[in-house]
């Protein structure tokens, strides 16, 4: 399968009917400008779908995009640094929280992207972790690979793959468009 279609619907921030429409949903989460919104970019083939921006804590909704008419790839909020007031961070964090742990809304997915040359940071691991309490399907992305020294990229991903210990792992990088196929084929179906 590919994605043919793609289009912005919506952010919220709250409740909302369209988030019980039973359109499928894959979430995207991840650190302050570790790419999730490029990563969605890169997916669709579109540059400008999902707003991008080198300032962290650009993203302060959860931003919903139709994809093939048939499921929604769900923009989260970035956590870790944002450059906003303590009171915006705490609740952009409660608003993650609530969409992925407390809401009644259930992902078909949550893609975890983290940063391939800094490896999982301590709030990546504490998110995976409560992904992983709360039995989520998890996939990882290791995006920016092509900013490691192809000499050591192999070994940082063996490393990284070993200390997040999930099975749907993929190497990527939104840039390059490195391991854009196989993303998809997981988010899909192959």
């Amino acid at each position: 399968m590919k994605i043919i279609s793609s289009e912005f619907i919506k952010g919220v921030v709250k409740a909302d009917k369209i988030l019980e429409d039973g359109i499928p949903q894959i979430a995207f989460i991840g650190r302050s400008n570790v790419g999730k919104s490029s990563v969605i970019n890169s997916l669709t083939g579109q540059n400008k779908l999902a707003r991008t921006s080198s300032f962290p804590g650009c993203t302060q909704e959860i931003n919903l995009f139709l994809i093939n008419r048939t499921l929604y790839l769900v923009d989260l909020p970035g956590y870790g640094f944002v450059k906003a007031p303590r009171e915006v961070r705490d609740q952009l964090e409660k608003l993650i929280c609530w969409y992925l742990f407390d809401s009644k809304y259930k992902q078909k997915m949550v893609v975890l992207i983290i940063d391939a040359k800094t490896g999982p940071t301590n709030d990546d691991l504490e998110i995976l972790n409560s992904l992983k309490e709360h039995k989520k399907n998890i996939i990882i992305v290791a995006n920016k690979i092509d900013k490691i020294n192809k000499s050591v990229r192999n070994h940082q991903l063996k490393k990284i793959s070993d200390l997040v210990n999930v099975q749907k792992f993929v190497p990527y990088s939104a840039e390059k468009k490195i391991g854009v196929g196989k993303l998809i084929g997981e988010l899909l179906g192959k």
